[in-house]
C-alpha cells in the first residue's frame, strides 16, 4: 500500500508539472501572437475553416457592417461577482460571409436578456480590431433563441442560417467607436498558476509515505528486543513466597476457665 501511494503521488506530481509546461507554452504563444503584426482576418481563417491553435490570440482586423438582428447573447458571464452577458454580433464583410465579433461584456440582471437590452454597435461600415479565438466545443455551444453559453461559429452559423468565418474575434477596438462601449473581453492570465507547487506537494506526500513507513519499520525492529527483554525481566522478578507460619488470633480466656488463671479466693478467705 505504501509503494502504491508513493507511485500515485509521483504520478500526480508528474501530471501537475506536465500541466505547468502546457501553460508555459500557451503563455509563450499568446505573448508571441500579441506581438505579431496585425493581420487581415481572411489570412488566418475562412468559412468552414477552423482557426489553427498556433494562430489563436493573433490580432486581426476586419471591415464590414454589423447585422444587429442576428445578435447572439452569451449567457452566464460573471465578473467580480456581478452577473452579465457577452454580446456577439456578426460583422458582414464584402464577400457576404460574416465574422463573429464578441463586442464585450455588459452587466444584466435579467436572464432573458435579448439584443434589445444591450448597447447597439456603430451603424454603417465599421473596421474592427481584435484577438482571433478558436471555437468552443461541447453541449454549452448549443444555440436557442439566439442565446448560447459558449461561442461556436459552426453552431451559431447554423442557427442564424448564414455563412460565417471559423472562430470568432474578441473585440479590441471599433472604428468608428460606438455611442456606448461594452466592457472589453477579459484577457487570459499569463502567470504559471499553482501547478509547480501542487507538483512539489504531491512528491512530498509520496516521500513522506516512504520515509514514514521506513521509520515505523525501523522503530519496530529496534523496539522488539527491548520489549522482549522487558518481558523476560518481568518473568525473572523474584517472587517472595508467602510466610509458612500461621498467624492465629490471640485469644484471652476468661478468668476461671483457663488452667493458668489465678485461683479466686473462696468465701472463707482461705486460699
Amino acid at each position: 500500500m505504501v509503494v502504491l501511494l508513493a507511485w500515485l503521488a509521483w504520478w500526480l506530481g508528474e501530471w501537475q508539472f506536465g500541466r505547468l509546461e502546457e501553460r508555459q507554452a500557451q503563455n509563450a504563444l499568446i505573448q508571441r501572437n500579441e506581438a505579431a503584426p496585425v493581420a487581415p482576418v481572411a489570412e488566418l481563417t475562412a468559412p468552414g475553416r477552423d482557426v489553427a491553435a498556433s494562430d489563436e490570440w493573433r490580432v486581426v482586423t476586419a471591415t464590414g457592417t454589423y447585422d444587429v438582428d442576428d445578435t447572439v447573447i452569451v449567457r452566464y458571464r460573471t465578473r467580480e461577482g456581478a452577473s452579465g452577458v457577452d454580446v456577439v454580433v456578426p460583422l458582414v464583410t464584402d464577400s457576404g460571409a460574416a465574422v463573429l465579433v464578441d463586442r464585450g461584456w455588459v452587466a444584466v440582471d435579467n436572464r432573458g436578456t435579448d439584443a434589445g437590452d444591450v448597447p447597439a454597435p456603430p451603424p454603417g461600415e465599421v473596421t474592427v480590431t481584435g484577438w482571433l479565438r478558436r471555437d468552443a466545443t461541447g453541449d454549452s455551444t448549443a444555440v436557442t433563441d439566439q442565446s448560447t453559453r459558449a461561442v461556436s461559429s459552426d453552431r451559431i452559423g447554423d442557427a442564424l442560417g448564414r455563412e460565417v468565418y471559423g472562430g470568432f474575434v474578441d473585440l479590441r477596438s471599433e472604428d468608428p467607436p460606438p455611442e456606448q462601449a461594452l466592457a472589453a473581453p477579459e484577457m487570459p492570465d499569463l502567470d504559471n498558476g499553482p501547478h509547480f507547487f501542487y507538483g512539489l506537494q504531491w512528491w512530498f506526500f509520496g516521500l513522506l509515505a516512504l520515509v514514514g513507513f521506513g521509520y515505523l519499520a525501523w522503530d519496530e525492529r529496534r523496539g522488539s528486543p527491548r520489549r522482549r527483554g522487558e518481558r523476560a525481566d518481568d518473568q525473572n522478578v523474584r517472587i517472595i513466597p508467602p510466610s509458612t507460619g500461621t498467624m492465629m488470633p490471640v485469644r484471652n480466656d476468661a478468668a476461671g476457665e483457663s488452667r493458668n488463671a489465678a485461683t479466686r479466693p473462696n468465701s472463707s478467705g482461705s486460699p
